[in-house]
C-alpha cells in the first residue's frame, strides 16, 4: 500500500514515517510539510497526492480541512489526527467524505479506545443521582487545544452512556463561587507541563467510594501503528467519514 505522509516534519510526522518505512507491507512514498518547508525527501502536495493511496495526517485543524479539500475526489484516502476542529473545519471534512473515505479521530490507541467502551458502559450502569463524572487530561507543553480531543471524545462516551448531551452538562473550567455541583454535569481538567505524551482518567465519583478508569501514552509510535491500523482499513472503501471505533470493530456497541 502507497501512503505519503504529511506534516512530515511534526513530532507525529517523524513517528509515523518511521512507523510506515518498518512495515515490509506498506510503501512511503511520498512525505510533505506546509508550504515552503524545507528537508531532505519532501515533495509538493500535489505531487504526494498523485503518487499515494493513502495520505497520514497529524497536522493542524485548518491544515487537515484544507487537505481533505485536496483530496476529495482524487481517489486517495485520508487518516486525520489531528484535534480543535472547528465547526466550520469539521464541515470541511464531511464534505470531503462525500467523495472520499476518511478516519478522522481523535486518538488512534486501541487501549484508548477500549477505554471509551468501558466509560460508556460504567455511565449507563452507575446512576448519576449517586456518581459524578470527572475527567483529567495531561499533554506536554507544547499541546494548543484544551481539553484534548481524546478528553472530549471521553466525555462523549460517558454521556452518551447516560443518554444526555455532552454540551448540555459539560463543565470546563470551575473558579470562584460555582454553586453545588449539579447532577448530570461532565467536569473537565486539564494540565500542561513538560513533554507529557497523553495522560486520560474518567473518574466517577460517590459518596462512599470512587471508580476511577485510566490511560497512559508511553510512547507516540503507539498513535503512529492505530494509524498505519486506520489506513489498511479505509484504503479501497467508498467515501463516507469514519473514526478508530469503526477501524477496531467497536461501532456496533455504541
Amino acid at each position: 500500500m502507497k501512503i505519503a505522509v504529511a506534516g512530515a516534519l511534526g513530532r507525529m510526522g517523524q513517528a509515523v514515517t518511521a512507523a510506515v518505512q518498518a512495515d515490509p507491507a506498506l510503501s512511503l512514498v511520498a512525505r510533505f510539510d506546509r508550504p515552503g518547508a524545507t528537508g531532505e525527501g519532501l515533495i509538493p502536495a500535489a505531487e504526494a497526492l498523485a503518487a499515494c493511496e493513502v495520505v497520514i495526517d497529524f497536522t493542524t485543524p485548518a491544515a487537515s480541512a484544507a487537505l481533505a479539500r485536496e483530496v476529495a475526489g482524487r481517489g486517495v484516502a485520508l487518516v486525520l489526527g489531528a484535534t480543535g476542529f472547528d465547526a466550520d473545519q469539521i464541515a470541511a471534512v464531511a464534505e470531503a467524505a462525500r467523495t472520499t473515505a476518511i478516519v478522522r479521530a481523535g486518538n488512534f490507541s486501541l487501549g484508548l479506545n477500549m477505554l471509551m467502551g468501558l466509560v460508556a458502559q460504567a455511565a449507563r450502569a452507575l446512576p448519576a443521582e449517586a456518581y459524578d463524572i470527572e475527567i483529567f487530561e495531561a499533554h506536554h507543553r507544547r499541546k494548543v487545544d484544551a481539553p484534548s480531543g481524546t478528553a472530549l471524545m471521553l466525555g462523549e462516551a460517558a454521556a452518551r452512556g447516560r443518554g444526555v448531551s455532552l454540551s448540555q452538562v459539560a463543565r470546563h473550567a470551575r473558579d470562584g463561587i460555582t454553586g453545588e455541583r449539579p447532577v448530570q454535569e461532565i467536569g473537565f481538567s486539564v494540565l500542561r507541563g513538560g513533554g507529557i505524551i497523553g495522560e486520560h482518567s474518567v473518574t466517577f465519583a460517590a459518596d462512599d467510594e470512587i471508580l476511577t478508569l485510566s490511560h497512559s501514552a508511553r510512547d507516540r509510535g503507539l498513535f503512529a501503528r492505530g494509524a498505519l491500523a486506520a489506513a489498511r482499513w479505509v484504503a479501497g472503501r467508498p467515501p463516507g467519514e469514519h473514526d478508530m471505533q469503526d477501524v477496531l470493530g467497536f461501532a456496533k456497541d455504541r
